[in-house]
């Protein structure tokens, strides 16, 4: 058995490792991650959330998910940027989501930022910075997997350009694997290649 490489869990489905530590993380990895993700709001939902998970474990982000969509309006964009010092304190206060500070604050100001943007204009800048797959090596084990691409350090300046926080370039690539800019699913992850509906 190669260390790192995909592993098939109870039902015999070959998956990431990381997958297989939680149910929560089969059904994320298996529906979720990695497929493509478009509509500012939705992206705005991902950016913010992989931001929070900075420092933290994803699992900490995902079962606090609905706690998150619930304190921040389901992260529509117009809404989140009309939040007041009230709705502030009020996410300070929430034990629904992760209290860090910084974090809401920089969630906040995205969303004051992305607000005076275009429809569409979130969606088109970091789709653009999907690299091409085939130039990509697919991943046999989870340490052919990087945390930091050129792309994604490109996405990271982009969106820090043009106003947005919290978003450094290991973030940004978390967010290109969550949103299916990159399919870094293993080798032999059943999952790999897999789009929506597959």
């Amino acid at each position: 058995m190669t260390p790192g490489a995909a592993l098939a869990g109870p039902d015999g489905v070959p998956r990431c490792p990381w997958a297989l530590s939680t149910e929560d993380y089969v059904a994320y990895h298996d529906e979720e991650w990695g497929r493509p993700v478009h509509g500012d709001d939705a992206l705005f939902e991902r950016l913010s959330l992989e931001a929070f998970q900075s420092g933290l474990s994803w699992i900490t982000v995902l079962r606090r998910r609905p706690g998150f969509r619930a304190a921040f309006a389901g992260f529509r964009i117009a809404a989140v940027a009309a939040f007041t010092d009230e709705d502030r304190e009020r996410l300070l206060a929430d034990p629904g989501i992760i209290r860090n500070r910084a974090k809401i604050d920089a969630t906040l100001a995205n969303a004051r930022a992305l607000a005076e943007w275009s429809p569409g204009e979130l969606d088109a800048l970091v789709w653009s910075h999907a690299p091409d797959p085939a130039g990509r090596p697919v991943p046999k084990t989870l340490a052919d997997v990087p945390a930091v691409t050129p792309e994604s350090t490109a996405l990271a300046k982009a969106l820090k350009k043009r106003g947005l926080r919290f978003v450094g370039p290991t973030t940004a690539y978390a967010l290109m694997q969550a949103c299916g800019l990159v399919d870094d699913h293993l080798a032999d992850c059943a999952a790999r290649g897999r789009r929506p509906g597959a």
